[in-house]
């Protein structure tokens, strides 16, 4: 009993001992290491705060002067409506390709098909080219029988497939761009598969092109058919306002520059060849070849009243999925262009500077970086080592600003701000390990899936086959980073309640549960009445 008495206190003499050594480790290196080093952390971050505030309030005084002044690109540029020659008749107008591209667009394809081929044009004087990489023979057959269908209408509608899908969405439109029939055209637009544009698009699109030879691209702004689906796809439509709102109409009246949202634009052909046509080296085409034609001299321009209707992801892994692409790609493509738009000779150093620092540095990369980390990592941490305070102006000044100026062109769902910002910060987990990924050109750089439409799915009544493995799927998923993420803010925001005097707990609360909820996969599912 003795050996055992005298053993087990041997035990606690030594995991005292132990706890004693680490305690005085900590002690040694918290000062010198621990905190020197989330001050350091911190202050970069609220430094590239700073620079992120001072972008959005350039860009808001610049939509401010728009907006007051009426400056539509009617206005700053030549704009007239078509018509047919007395002697010439159609043969006027210029001839234009439409080329809608997809992949096993089940839901869809007849919406986009079906918009393209009543577009209000000559019909000697258009071309219909459907894409088709579908892998599902089913598909497929789909597909080509919907555009036999318009053929037999009169409609000059070509179906194209290749046997393979290298390069995706770029490798398509590139295959595409090599038919015969693709040299007669002096335009071409573009449509994803979810895309229903008017009647009357190419009558109010061409136009520029005609009249101003210096411009190559125009750029439509998309309308989504389902964003009263869920709370998801409503704080989506908030983020797509601010950015064609704002940044695409800030990038077309001050700068005659924007990235390509890969849809619902009309390219001049000749600037889309002179640029290099498509490229599939990252997985944002659209945005490279805006970049390379930008590089050319060629002048972009937005139509914020031109409206093309198309669909917003509905279950959050497409929407996952979509953001890692768009997160990636143009990290991945500022990594790869950035000395070749500084070496540029043929655009000038404002626009450059541009390029570089607002465009990809600022937009791209700053704005992922602060919203993660700072907010959701070293904030937080802060709570746990008191010497390292942070300014008031940092926590509350600066991201309220931000927020107002980011909700600009999305008024009418002010009442859904908190939930937004909430929501923006889980994704920013997201958006911020895909720019890594782009950045570093690491294992998925290039990886493209699909985003998942649901074309007329998304009116099926409720209890039917659709929905019910929509939500079976949603709801089983387990995101495991999200989870991570969400334990640690609310041990955070547990020990600021607790013993901090920080008064973050209430952020850091609502946060945690934010992730929570997008971790156990209870965000994406829409209901039906």
């Amino acid at each position: 009993m003795d050996a055992i008495f005298s053993s087990s206190q041997a035990l606690l003499n030594a995991h005292s001992g132990i706890t004693n050594h680490v305690g005085f480790i900590w002690q040694q290196t918290r000062t010198p290491l621990v905190v020197q080093f989330l001050r350091l952390i911190l202050y970069v971050c609220l430094a590239l705060s700073f620079m992120l505030f001072v972008e959005r309030l350039y860009m808001g005084i610049v939509i401010a002067f728009v907006k007051l002044f009426r400056r539509k690109p009617e206005k700053k540029y030549k704009w007239e409506p078509l018509k047919g020659d007395l002697e010439l008749g159609n043969y006027s107008y210029p001839m234009v390709l439409v080329q809608i591209p997809m992949c096993n667009e089940k839901e869809v394809y007849q919406l986009s098909i079906g918009a393209a081929c009543n577009l209000s044009w000559p019909a000697n004087r258009i071309f219909i080219q459907v894409l088709d990489d579908s892998t599902d023979p089913t598909i497929k057959a789909l597909v080509e029988q919907e555009c036999r269908r318009w053929a037999s209408k009169g409609v000059n509608i070509k179906y194209e497939i290749r046997d393979n899908r290298k390069g995706y969405k770029a490798g398509a439109l590139r295959e595409g761009m090599k038919h015969s029939y693709v040299k007669l055209c002096s335009h071409v637009a573009i449509f994803d598969a979810d895309f229903q544009p008017e009647p009357d698009f190419l009558e109010r699109s061409i136009p520029f092109l005609v009249h101003n030879p210096e411009i190559g691209l125009v750029q439509a702004r998309w309308e989504f058919v389902n964003a009263e689906e869920c709370l998801m796809t409503k704080m989506q439509e908030m983020s797509f306002g601010y950015h064609f709102t704002v940044e695409q109409e800030v990038g077309s009246t001050a700068h005659a520059f924007f990235g390509f949202n890969g849809t619902a634009g009309v390219w001049r052909m000749s600037a889309l060849i002179e640029a290099g046509g498509w490229k599939d080296r990252t997985t944002v085409e659209d945005m490279d070849l805006a970049v390379r034609a930008g590089l050319n001299g060629w002048k972009f321009v937005y139509v914020d009243d031109l409206k093309v209707k198309s669909e917003l992801p509905s279950t959050f892994r497409a929407y996952r999925n979509q953001q890692h692409r768009w997160s990636c790609g143009p990290a991945n493509l500022f990594r790869k262009m950035a000395m070749e738009i500084a070496t540029n000779k043929k655009v000038s150093v404002w626009k450059k500077f541009y390029l570089i620092y607002s465009f990809f540095f600022v937009r791209k990369i700053i704005a992922h970086v602060v919203t993660f980390i700072l907010y959701c990592v070293v904030i937080p941490a802060t709570i746990f080592i008191p010497e390292v305070q942070v300014p008031r102006w940092g926590t509350i000044y600066i991201p309220t600003a931000i927020t107002v100026l980011n909700i600009l062109g999305s008024a009418r769902s002010m009442q859904l701000v908190v939930y937004w910002i909430l929501f923006e910060n889980v994704m920013s987990l997201h958006r911020t390990k895909a720019m890594l990924i782009g950045l570093f050109e690491s294992e998925r750089v290039n990886e493209w899936i699909v985003t998942e439409k649901l074309g007329d799915a998304l009116k099926t009544k409720k209890g039917s086959k659709a929905l019910k493995r929509l939500q079976f799927r949603v709801g089983e998923r387990v995101h495991v980073l999200e989870l991570f993420v969400g334990l640690y803010l609310l041990f955070c925001g547990w020990y600021d309640y607790s013993f901090g005097r920080n008064k973050f707990y209430v952020y850091l609360l609502l946060q945690a549960m934010a992730f929570f909820v997008v971790g156990f996969g209870y965000v994406g599912v829409f209901v039906h009445e």
